[in-house]
């Protein structure tokens, strides 16, 4: 089986290539571009290194939130046109599942932490078994970064650009039972998500390809002002 997997959720951007669960080809840039400029380019290289062509592709997978609300509708909206073109399914993989598989060999709670910006984070907090299998523990949530920190009391490993963001914060939290992963384990892999895509292919997870939306967890700003505003209409409406 051949799988093309995108990740925009952050300010990368990569793509991968895999056959089966080999990785062919992997691409990732970090050059604060816009994810819009980057995205189809890297995509086209990964197939020209390869040697493979879009149509001998027989998986779509791409990271569907939390994240960048601009890079995850330009992710999004790509594999869907792709998938549309080529008619191959998609399937989505959380943000913060593939974060955390960077860290699956740990034997201790892993939180990828991704910077949700207003001193908060998206997070989850995962164990993993003697065979890499990773489980979350509770709902992925965005949250104030004290808020989360407050209650834990296990070693962790932190990882993600939310944990490098608050490192002293947590470190005077949790002081001895905080951990932090090597610098090039606080991204997202595109090889990864195909990883972990693969997995839900085989439990028969697909997406639907005409109504499937990011997993944003929170409103974007525009939309957070829009709802407050229909809110003081409302308000204003019955009080006449």
């Amino acid at each position: 089986m051949i799988s093309l997997a995108i990740d925009t959720s952050a300010k990368t951007v990569g793509v991968a290539l895999l056959e089966n669960e080999d990785v062919l080809v992997e691409k990732y840039l970090n050059l604060g571009t816009n994810s819009s400029i980057l995205l189809m380019p890297a995509v086209e290289d990964v197939f020209r290194i390869s040697g493979f062509s879009m149509e001998q592709v027989d998986l779509m997978v791409c990271t569907i939130g939390p994240g960048s609300f601009t890079g995850l509708r330009i992710g999004i909206g790509t594999i869907k046109g792709l998938a549309m073109a080529l008619g191959k399914p998609i399937v989505g993989v959380s943000t913060l599942d593939a974060l955390a598989f960077n860290g699956v060999h740990a034997d201790m709670l892993i939180c990828p932490m991704m910077d949700a910006q207003r001193g908060q984070i998206y997070t989850a907090l995962y164990s993993s078994d003697s065979c890499y299998f990773l489980k979350r523990i509770g709902d992925e949530r965005v949250v104030d970064v004290d808020a989360f920190l407050a209650p834990l009391h296990d070693d962790i490993l932190f990882l993600g650009d939310g944990a490098i963001k608050y490192r002293d914060r947590i470190k005077k939290t949790l002081t001895d039972k905080s951990f932090f992963a090597a610098p090039h384990l606080h991204t997202v892999r595109a090889s990864v998500v195909g990883l972990l895509g693969l997995k839900k292919h085989a439990r028969g997870e697909f997406l639907d390809l005409l109504t499937f939306t990011p997993h944003y967890i929170r409103l974007s700003e525009a939309e957070a002002k829009l709802l407050q505003r229909n809110t003081e209409l409302d308000v204003h409406d019955k009080k006449e």
